[in-house]
């Protein structure tokens, strides 16, 4: 039995915006296992919650009759246990994959919560680290690069932040990435530009997947 618990939406039972109840329910249905979501209302905190993870704020993970609460060490937990030959490996083969984009949520969270925006500080922060980003994704990656080949690979056409099929590193980039682009165009008037085009090919092919855009809130 695996039951992933996460965060209610302001209905108290669709499922809530939040980037980490989404890694770990892109991470489950990556993994190809059956599994049950329970939304947790947090006004009203259901009493079952009080004897499975006292204290404990969604998501967290109830597998057989084991409870885990803490996003990343669910991750390793579920890589490791949901291993192959019978579930994929979803580790990225690039350690640099994993912290691609590693400053855009920080970034975006300054920006966002800045009352003033006139002040352009926090957004030149928010751009440079959308700028790394985009960066690493129009960069070819070592695999991408045909030795044998007379012409230099200079621009990567790669889906994803690790390849062609997503890995971990995007389980945990892209929920933040759609919370960044919805709500800075909604709140602030303000497009992640077309220069950017790494970005939005990695989007574009994002939202084609189902395990993203099906569990986007």
């Amino acid at each position: 039995q695996v039951e992933l618990f996460v965060k209610a939406g302001s209905d108290g039972q669709s499922i809530g915006n939040c980037p980490f109840s989404q890694r770990l329910f892109m991470v489950l249905w990556l993994k190809g296992v059956t599994f049950n979501v329970t939304t947790v209302d947090m006004k009203r905190k259901l009493d079952i919650l009080k004897d499975l993870a006292p204290g404990a704020q969604p998501p967290f993970l109830l597998y057989g009759s084991e409870v885990r609460t803490d996003t990343n060490k669910i991750e390793e937990f579920l890589e490791e246990t949901l291993c192959p030959p019978k579930h994929p490996k979803l580790a990225a083969r690039n350690p640099e994959s994993n912290t691609a984009g590693l400053d855009v949520f920080a970034k975006f969270s300054a920006y966002i919560k800045n009352s003033n925006p006139a002040n352009n500080t926090n957004l030149n922060g928010l751009l440079k680290a959308l700028k790394i980003l985009n960066s690493y994704l129009c960069t070819p990656l070592p695999d991408e690069i045909d030795e044998n080949s007379a012409e230099d690979e200079t621009v990567s056409n790669r889906k994803f932040l690790d390849g062609d099929e997503l890995t971990l590193a995007d389980c945990n980039l892209l929920p933040k990435l759609h919370i960044v682009q919805v709500v800075c165009e909604k709140y602030r008037g303000f497009k992640i530009p077309q220069e950017f085009t790494g970005i939005h090919r990695y989007l574009r092919h994002a939202y084609e997947r189902e395990e993203f855009a099906s569990t986007c809130p």
